[in-house]
Formats: C-alpha cells, sequence, structure tokens
C-alpha cells in the first residue's frame, strides 16, 4: 500500500468476513437497521417534510439509502464508506432510490465536504469501528448546517467488549464507550439534545445470551445494568454558544 492508502485504513478497523456477511442479512436489515430507524424517527422533535441533503456515514451495502430516501425525502444522498468495495455492494440498493445518490470511499476523520453542507447526518453502527471518533465527531458537527441533525445510534461498550462479539466482529477496542459516555461525547462536541432525544434498547441481540432467556419466559431487562444500546437525535445549533 502507499502512503495514502496506508493512512486511511489505519482509521479504521476492517470488518471480519462473518461481519461482512452479516451487514448483507434480512437479520441485519429487519431487526438492526429499521428498529433503529423507527426508533431515531420517534426522538426527533419538530421533523421537518424533507432534509434536502443527507450524509449516510458507513453505508456498506446501501440498504440505509433507499430507508432514508423514502423516510426524510432529501434531493440528494451522500453514501460515505471507508471499504471502496462498498459502492459495488450497494448498487442494488442504490438503485432504490428516487433522489441522487454520490457515493464515496473515504474516511469519516476527514470528511471533503463543505462546511454547514448537510442537513441530516445518519451515523448507524459505524463509530465504535471508527479509531480516531474524537476528530470524527468534530467532522460530523462542522458539515451540518446549522439546525442540521444528527441521527447517531451506537452499540455500547459492554456489547462490543462481550465474548460472542468479540469472536465474530472486529472493533478497536479502546475506544468504545458507555452511553453516558457517548451522551457527554456529542454534547462536547457541541450538540444539543434532551433526554427525551435519546434511547436505550436492550434489543435481543444485543445481549450475552441473544434474548435465550427472555425467549424461555425468564425476565432479562433488568433496571440496574450497563446499556448495551444508545440511540440519539441530536442538532447542530442555530446560534454559535456563547
Amino acid at each position: 500500500m502507499n502512503s495514502e492508502v496506508d493512512k486511511k485504513y489505519t482509521a479504521w478497523v476492517k470488518e471480519s468476513v462473518f461481519g461482512i456477511w452479516f451487514l448483507s442479512t434480512d437479520t441485519w436489515v429487519k431487526h438492526v437497521l429499521i428498529k433503529a430507524l423507527d426508533d431515531l424517527e420517534s426522538l426527533i422533535d419538530e421533523r421537518k417534510q424533507s432534509y434536502p441533503v443527507i450524509l449516510d456515514v458507513g453505508s456498506g451495502y446501501g440498504h440505509s439509502l433507499w430507508m432514508l430516501d423514502q423516510r426524510f425525502n432529501p434531493e440528494k444522498i451522500i453514501a460515505l464508506d471507508i471499504d471502496p468495495k462498498s459502492e459495488l455492494r450497494a448498487q442494488k440498493n442504490i438503485a432504490r432510490c428516487h433522489c441522487e445518490v454520490h457515493v464515496q470511499s473515504d474516511n469519516a476523520a476527514e470528511l471533503k465536504l463543505d462546511d454547514n453542507s448537510v442537513d441530516l447526518l445518519f451515523c448507524h453502527q459505524t463509530f465504535h469501528h471508527l479509531v480516531d471518533q474524537k476528530r470524527a465527531i468534530q467532522e460530523f458537527f462542522r458539515v451540518l448546517k446549522p439546525g442540521g441533525v444528527l441521527l447517531f445510534a451506537e452499540s455500547c461498550r459492554r456489547y462490543i467488549h462481550s465474548f460472542l462479539i468479540r469472536l465474530l466482529f472486529r472493533h478497536p477496542m479502546d475506544v468504545q464507550k458507555t452511553d453516558l459516555e457517548y451522551i457527554e461525547f456529542l454534547r462536547c462536541a457541541g450538540f444539543e439534545f434532551e433526554e427525551q432525544n435519546i434511547s436505550r434498547p436492550f434489543l435481543w441481540w444485543s445481549r450475552e445470551d441473544l434474548g435465550a432467556f427472555e425467549f424461555f419466559g425468564f425476565p432479562e431487562k433488568p433496571e440496574n445494568r450497563e446499556e448495551t444500546m444508545v440511540n440519539i437525535v441530536a442538532l447542530k445549533p442555530d446560534k454559535p454558544n456563547s
């Protein structure tokens, strides 16, 4: 690899073969992606009829592209993924979109987009793959327009550090955060949101037993638990904080 390619791939931990396959499955679409989008939509205050420019960070197979197109009525979606193979994988889903789709194979921590150019940024189960999370969140804030919306859905440290996930998937382990740490992280970056804009799902696939205890009739939703997921709808303020 040349130095530019080396730099690009040190910003991201490449997914395992199993992980790449899993992202193509109906289980991922129905039980992970759609669940997250439904939840995030319910957390949006003063929703607009249209978000003209949407940035999908970590678009992968493009399953989210046509869903974002249907739900948020954009004029253009920028599908960003650092894996150069993602554009080919996403062609079928790109074709389902009515809006323009522009594909970029770039690092989320070095977005090649203008300041204040994006109305809505969708980051679903991508942030925990990034090595330089601080720079990435600064880039998210930079490219969003004042009043722009960040839809942020992430698995938390408890889940990423669990045995099964460590076995099947690949992540930069030292940057993983709890739900409270993600909340503070976004606020420190300048984003604004209230408790009503936060959700902490405890879905079956995010549990260490994959929901087996609940399936067999044993309750497995303890009130005092370390959260496995956090969904946040955050805004870039219309005016800079004084």
